[in-house]
């Protein structure tokens, strides 16, 4: 007798693959039923205010769409689907639930508990991603990348940009400052240490790896990160205590003609109060890949700033972290399956 799997993945996070992943780890244990979401061609719902589903944020698809799809079947393999208490009470079949993301916010994880649904997630899938977009994000910014192509795109050729007082440095001859040493953080600062950075790290919550510790990277607090290094890029989760710690007094507080890097999230910071440092010249410049809305308004002012690099949200895109969170929710299911406890449970 097999389990049936509900599967709703998405444009990114395609159903096909996380059916690959679950028959490898589950073989003929499993059926499994499809459901592709619009995502990313269409944007998912990111605020609280649809009636019945309070508290989720960052879902796509209609609880109807959802519950017909997820029927009777015992186990949830999704992306984006929402799973509000309404829809949780409507799926008394539903045990597992397995969300290929960091955080679950798409699921009323609460209510699952009360239901006897076990929510696990997949959470460091994007890891390598965004550590890598980083140091790209970074080498865009300090070194003209995007000012060089947007010229030309306009048929401009700017052989300014050569200028002492506009070419930037080397990584090997910066001070990189990590706030927030996680997943990608740690990942994050290996890299700087093969580019020759000088690198701190500022994160209250956690000691430094040895080898970096050996390598020089030194645990500093946030004033004298901010104070000391040429490069400040984002790396904590959203918290009460990191929520808009970058506002107009730690702003000012970086050393002057740093640049700012934004790849974790937009609550993280105050948008307005970066637009005002960096037009009045105190900071360099900033690459930002989150938001504070988003999708981005087409009259933010950050839109209007020639030393700004902006992306829409895109650091985690590769495909090995479909093929991360894909295997890991599978790896889930398998558990699940043996009566072995969750890896990753919510």
């Amino acid at each position: 007798m097999t389990t049936e799997v509900a599967i709703i993945g998405d444009r990114f996070m395609l159903p096909d693959m996380f059916e690959a992943a679950l028959l490898d780890a589950c073989a003929d244990q499993v059926t499994c039923r499809k459901l592709q979401q619009p995502w990313p061609d269409e944007p998912m719902e990111h605020g609280y205010a649809v009636p019945g589903m309070d508290g989720l944020k960052e879902y796509m698809g209609t609880p109807e769409q959802v519950v017909a799809h997820i029927g009777t079947a015992p186990v949830l393999i999704s992306h984006l689907a929402p799973l509000s208490r309404t829809m949780i009470e409507a799926l008394p079949n539903l045990r597992l639930v397995a969300v290929s993301r960091g955080g679950p916010v798409n699921i009323d994880v609460s209510a699952a508990r009360e239901h006897g649904v076990r929510v696990v997630n997949t959470p460091g899938r994007n890891a390598s991603a965004v550590a890598e977009f980083t140091l790209g994000a970074i080498l865009a910014e300090t070194r003209n990348i995007t000012r060089g192509h947007d010229a030309l795109r306009r048929g401009k050729y700017r052989g300014d940009l050569y200028r002492a007082d506009i070419t930037g440095d080397e990584l090997s001859e910066m001070t990189v400052g990590v706030i927030g040493y996680g997943n990608i953080g740690t990942r994050v600062v290996r890299l700087l240490r093969a580019f020759g950075s000088r690198v701190l790290v500022c994160d209250p919550y956690v000691q430094l790896d040895p080898a970096d510790a050996a390598d020089g990277v030194a645990m500093v607090q946030l004033d004298t990160l901010l104070a000391e290094a040429d490069i400040v890029t984002l790396h904590p989760r959203v918290t009460d205590e990191t929520r808009n710690m970058m506002n107009a007094e730690t702003l000012r507080a970086m050393k002057p003609g740093s640049t700012l890097v934004n790849t974790a999230r937009g609550p993280l910071m105050d948008y307005d109060a970066l637009y005002d440092v960096l037009r009045a010249g105190h900071l360099r410049g900033a690459m930002l890949e989150t938001f504070a809305i988003e999708p981005t308004p087409a009259d933010l002012s950050l839109l209007q700033l020639p030393n700004v690099t902006l992306t829409p949200h895109i650091a985690g895109a590769s495909l090995k972290t479909v093929r991360i969170a894909a295997g890991k929710a599978a790896e889930e299911v398998r558990r699940w399956l043996a009566g072995e406890p969750p890896l990753n449970p919510c």
